[in-house]
């Protein structure tokens, strides 16, 4: 064993030090440096981490005409959701990071894949949770199966005692920050520790061939806890979002080596675990049978899938002499650029009123494609006047009052006319890769702020 070390890590970014600073060089915060002591392990030590005893042959340059691709069939996931934020099912020898809030599901998600996953060898390895507890939980998915075993250990040495034995074709880590290794000293969920961690697991996915799924937690900021160098080692970031006080539960890829991150995957929360929602737009907007004003249908785009959503807005006099700006679901800051163009551009003065906005189903929405439907929303509660059951928006609102285009407009209109709206109100400039005839719904095409309120609230 060599001789103990002492550095200094960052426990924002993972940046390494010889000796304490006040600031960090890579990320700028101060007082993040901590003290751990490592030991350099030898190289007969990490081979018999995999039960590899001799001197591997060192690589050797090869041309990249003479690399002959294998093609590796993906395991395929039962559901549509996780197949689709994956890019088609589980790459062998990939390894993913499961990232998300406390309570959110994380837990449930990957114990529900390890129980459907029938015809695989899964192991799942929980530092945080008993076997009785995983138990309850399987029992309240109600799936059985005979091929999944349950390791309760937090020593990664013991733990790839246990896959020799097992010879698992895919595991499951819950969580990375509770594991620790022999070859630091650190106590774990310390940066030296997941990442040592980390990267024997990331050896162990590329020797073998066997896809690892890790959970990760989730800090105050929302980003993943650990060190940054965390991510790039992985194939995969998968960050799972979502309110514990609303039922639905988004999946996005933030890093993907196989697949597009453009992908999301829709979850319900339900008593016996998550269901995978196939059709969202149905659920999110209201069956409404009575207008009401205030009440805008946005068709907007998570990634690229289309989603029509309800946008709430309540307008009232300011009870209490400076005016309120609340937003849940939509950034307030564009919130307050676009009641400065309705106020600058239309002459309605809203400097004087509260102004509440609510994207419905817990839902965060940061396309601009929003813009337009929170604006109507806006005038039809500033008026009292509701807007048209049959009517859906997708525009972008420019600081002159001028409705701007927006990407993916296809999609939109046949998610629109999908879920029986008769009218869609878009840009003008839309209308250069837009076949009307294809659609069987009306499209207003209009240019500015002024069109759309007399479409909306004429006498005609």
């Amino acid at each position: 064993m060599a001789k103990p070390k002492a550095v200094y890590f960052c426990q924002n970014c993972g940046a390494q030090a010889a000796k304490w600073v006040g600031k960090c060089a890579s990320c700028g915060e101060w007082n993040t440096y901590v003290e751990e002591v490592v030991h350099k392990e030898t190289k007969n030590q990490r081979l018999k981490l995999f039960g590899q005893g001799g001197e591997k042959g060192h690589n050797t340059p090869i041309l990249l005409q003479e690399i002959g691709l294998q093609d590796y069939p993906r395991i395929a996931v039962p559901g549509k959701e996780l197949a689709r934020v994956l890019g088609g099912g589980i790459v062998p020898g990939s390894l993913v990071l499961f990232g998300g809030e406390p309570g959110v599901g994380k837990s449930t998600l990957m114990l529900q894949l390890a129980l459907r996953l029938k015809n695989l060898k899964v192991l799942y390895v929980s530092g945080e949770e008993s076997e009785q507890q995983i138990k309850m939980r399987a029992e309240r998915i109600g799936v059985t199966t005979e091929s999944c075993f349950i390791l309760q250990e937090t020593n990664t040495q013991s733990i790839f005692a246990q896959i020799a034995k097992i010879q698992p074709q895919l595991v499951i880590v819950d969580s990375i920050q509770t594991l620790y290794t022999d070859f630091a000293d650190s106590s774990p969920g310390s940066v030296s520790q997941v990442r040592e961690c980390a990267a024997e697991f990331l050896r162990f996915a590329k020797e073998s061939n066997t896809p690892v799924f890790m959970i990760g937690h989730i800090t105050k900021d929302g980003s993943l806890a650990g060190p940054k160098v965390l991510e790039h080692m992985v194939d995969t970031v998968l960050l799972f979002e979502g309110d514990r006080n609303h039922v639905y539960r988004l999946l996005r890829a933030a890093k993907n080596r196989f697949g597009n991150t453009n992908e999301l995957g829709i979850y319900e929360m339900q008593g016996e675990g998550l269901r995978e929602v196939l059709n969202p737009s149905e659920i999110l907007i209201t069956q409404r049978e009575h207008k009401v004003s205030g009440v805008a249908i946005a068709a907007t785009m998570e990634g690229n899938r289309p989603l029509l959503i309800e946008t709430q807005a309540l307008v009232s006099t300011a009870a209490y002499g400076t005016p309120q700006r609340s937003s849940t679901g939509f950034e307030l800051r564009r919130l307050s650029m676009l009641l400065a163009v309705l106020e600058k551009r239309c002459g309605f003065q809203l400097g004087i009123k509260d102004v509440f906005i609510n994207i419905a189903g817990g839902l965060k929405v940061e396309d601009t494609g929003i813009d337009l439907a929170i604006v109507c929303a806006v005038l039809s509660s500033n008026q009292d006047a509701p807007l048209p059951l049959d009517l859906c928006f997708a525009a972008e609102l420019g600081l002159t009052g001028e409705i701007r285009p927006v990407s993916h407009i296809e999609q939109r209109i046949s998610e629109a006319a999908k879920l029986g709206f008769k009218r869609i109100v878009i840009s003008e400039n839309n209308l250069k890769g837009v076949k009307p005839q294809q659609h069987k719904i009306k499209i207003h095409a209009v240019t500015g702020i002024g069109e759309v309120f007399a479409l909306l609230f004429s006498p005609s």
